[in-house]
């Protein structure tokens, strides 16, 4: 490893550290047990993306106003690694501005938090698509060209529900491509702007299939890493009373 991969690899590993951290924490504050409590200020629950935003800003001016220098490009590197899996972990409260942590629909972050490791993992093994020296024998432009798509299968899969298919196609490319093909899970975004209701029912009875044969495996592992969903919200223990 050469000392100007170091950043990178220090993004990675303090980006899964920090998500791992940051699921063992809200578990246990979850469950009532520990030190932990969760960070009410004036009233107002403030959420970790709020830290993660500022330390990724942090990071990424840092990153370019340091141009590569050491040791600050590596420092760079762990407080954006650090502030994007804070943002990651809660991108679902984001995306639906209301708090949906433990609900079914927060599990969208942990699935984009393993699309993400998934990405830097590969990158962190030097498969780089955007470099001709990638293994792939072809150039820039055909590289770039042949990223792009796979990138384009990759969101069209997130689009349509098939979070594990893009977890899968970023090792391999075909499973994104014909995940990118085939019909969307019912409940997606995809399905839901451009599936009239025979579409949709079809979509409906392939994933009710699918799911029979194969989808508890997904969701036992999920669960085991996010927390088996519930609705509504446990409710959180009462805090203790201030000493007079």
């Amino acid at each position: 490893m050469g000392a100007e991969q170091l950043p990178f690899l220090l993004l990675f590993g303090s980006f899964l550290l920090t998500f791992v951290t940051t699921r063992t924490i809200t578990r246990m504050i979850r469950a009532g047990v520990g030190p932990f409590r969760n960070n009410v200020s004036g009233g107002v629950h403030i959420h970790h993306a709020v830290p993660g935003i500022i330390l990724t800003l942090i990071g990424a001016y840092l990153s370019v106003a340091v141009g590569g220098r050491r040791p600050w490009a590596e420092a760079a590197g762990v407080l954006i690694g650090v502030g994007s899996s804070l943002i990651l972990d809660e991108f679902a409260l984001i995306l639906h501005l209301q708090d949906v942590y433990w609900s079914p629909q927060g599990q969208l972050s942990v699935q984009l938090v393993a699309l993400t490791l998934s990405v830097l993992g590969l990158v962190s093994l030097g498969l780089n698509p955007l470099t001709p020296d990638s293994g792939l024998g072809l150039g820039h432009l055909a590289v770039t060209v042949s990223a792009g798509v796979h990138l384009c299968a990759l969101l069209v899969c997130v689009r349509k529900g098939k979070f594990s298919t893009a977890v899968l196609g970023v090792f391999l490319p075909p499973v994104a491509w014909i995940g990118a093909f085939r019909l969307a899970r019912p409940g997606s975004t995809w399905a839901r702007r451009r599936y009239d209701e025979v579409k949709t029912a079809r979509a409906k009875d392939r994933a009710d299939g699918f799911d029979a044969r194969f989808g508890h495996y997904g969701l036992d592992i999920a669960d085991l890493v996010a927390g088996r969903p519930s609705l509504p919200n446990p409710a959180q223990p009462a805090p203790a009373a201030p000493k007079p």
